[in-house]
C-alpha cells in the first residue's frame, strides 16, 4: 500500500506562514505548494526538498508550476531544477 502524503510531508509550516497550511489540498493547491516548498531551498538542501516534492508531484508538474509562479524563486533554484530534470534552463527574474 502506498503511503498517503500530507502537506506537512513536503511543506514545512514556516513556509506557509501567511496561510493555514492544513487547509491546502495537495492536488488543487500545487501552484502554492510547489513554489513554497522550494522558496528557501539552497544547494545544500535542494536534494532533500526536491525529493519530498517528487513523492507527490511529477517533474512536469514541478517545472510547470515553477515557471508560472509569482513567488520569488531564485534563478539558482531554477537552474538546479533544470539540471535535475534535463530541461532547458529557465529563470524567474
Amino acid at each position: 500500500m502506498k503511503k498517503q502524503h500530507t502537506i506537512s510531508d513536503i511543506l514545512p509550516k514556516h513556509l506557509a506562514w501567511d496561510m493555514d497550511s492544513d487547509t491546502l489540498d495537495l492536488n488543487k493547491d500545487k501552484d502554492i505548494i510547489i513554489p513554497r516548498a522550494l522558496l528557501a531551498t539552497t544547494p545544500a538542501t535542494f536534494l532533500h526538498d526536491i525529493t519530498n516534492l517528487e513523492q507527490v508531484y511529477t517533474k512536469n508538474q514541478i517545472v510547470k508550476e515553477l515557471k508560472s509562479t509569482k513567488e520569488r524563486i531564485s534563478n539558482k533554484v531554477c537552474v538546479l531544477v533544470s539540471q535535475r530534470y534535463h530541461v532547458p534552463v529557465f529563470a524567474r527574474f
